[in-house]
């Protein structure tokens, strides 16, 4: 791997698009690396996944220009249809996806972004979708996410006008779930930068993610990719099936064995009130 790291931290796995030299630039070899790492990654030890980008400057700074700019119409097809693939295997991967975003997530880095469940930034984090800026539509799933993400309005907005736009207001639109500044002490005194805080913070949400029972948090990221593509009808049978499919497992019996546990441990504790 050239251009993508991957390390393991207890059940929590950690990629890396190590580019920063290019802003993390999507070309076809990041893309090919990308789809391996995830190909490999051991789904019966790792529970959730952080995506992030290599330097301090960028997210993924999107698709590689120098790549695209000799492509004929066949071959951007073929080169969108290419991310797409890789963007969809991160969507509909069985495990959790965090995006850690510091930088620029421009073009592809915010679709790349999109593609994962959750999506933290540092408070410079720049996303946009400047393509119709370079006489062409974004090709890896912007035109289709960020609708279903932020409302058709706003994203056809974003697009047609080619505007970048901040953490505060990426937050504000629901772009993502949570800025992260850098770590202060009492004195005011810098403790992490906002990008090691950002990690961290990624890092510290996925191990809470790892920590719950595997089953139940795969088929919930099944059940509501799956029931989006869907009428509600359609979708609570999807979730029936997926709730039924929970049981007789070994993480029901030893999450409601617990729970009931406890719950009887706790009913022991009280004290009749006659005889308090």
């Amino acid at each position: 791997m050239e251009f993508v790291l991957y390390e393991v931290k207890d059940a929590v796995g950690i990629i890396t698009i190590n580019r920063p030299q290019a802003l993390n630039a999507l070309n076809s070899q990041v893309l090919d690396e990308l789809d391996e790492v995830f190909s490999n990654v051991d789904l019966n030890t790792v529970r959730c996944l952080v995506l992030t980008g290599a330097g301090e400057k960028s997210f993924v700074a999107g698709a590689d220009i120098a790549e695209m700019s000799t492509l004929t119409k066949a071959e951007g097809e073929a080169f969108g249809k290419k991310g797409n693939d890789v963007f969809r295997k991160i969507e509909t991967f069985p495990i959790p996806v965090i995006a850690a975003v510091n930088g620029f997530a421009l073009g592809g880095g915010c679709e790349i972004s999109m593609s994962c469940d959750i999506r933290l930034c540092s408070d410079n984090a720049v996303f946009g979708q400047p393509e119709v800026g370079l006489g062409i539509t974004p090709g890896f799933g912007g035109t289709q996410r960020l609708a279903r993400l932020v409302g058709t309005g706003m994203a056809k907005q974003l697009i047609y006008t080619a505007r970048n736009i901040k953490a505060p207001e990426a937050l504000r639109i629901g772009l993502v779930n949570q800025v992260v500044s850098a770590e202060l002490d009492e004195a005011g005194n810098q403790v992490k930068s906002a990008q090691e805080n950002l990690l961290a913070t990624a890092e510290k949400m996925a191990a809470t993610i790892a920590a719950n029972a595997p089953i139940a948090v795969r088929n919930c990221k099944k059940a509501i990719n799956d029931g989006l593509e869907v009428d509600m009808d359609k979708a609570i049978v999807i979730e029936e099936k997926l709730f039924g499919d929970c049981f007789e497992t070994e993480d029901q019996r030893a999450g409601m064995g617990n729970f009931l546990e406890k719950d009887k441990e706790k009913k022991l504790k009280v004290v009749p009130f006659k005889n308090r």
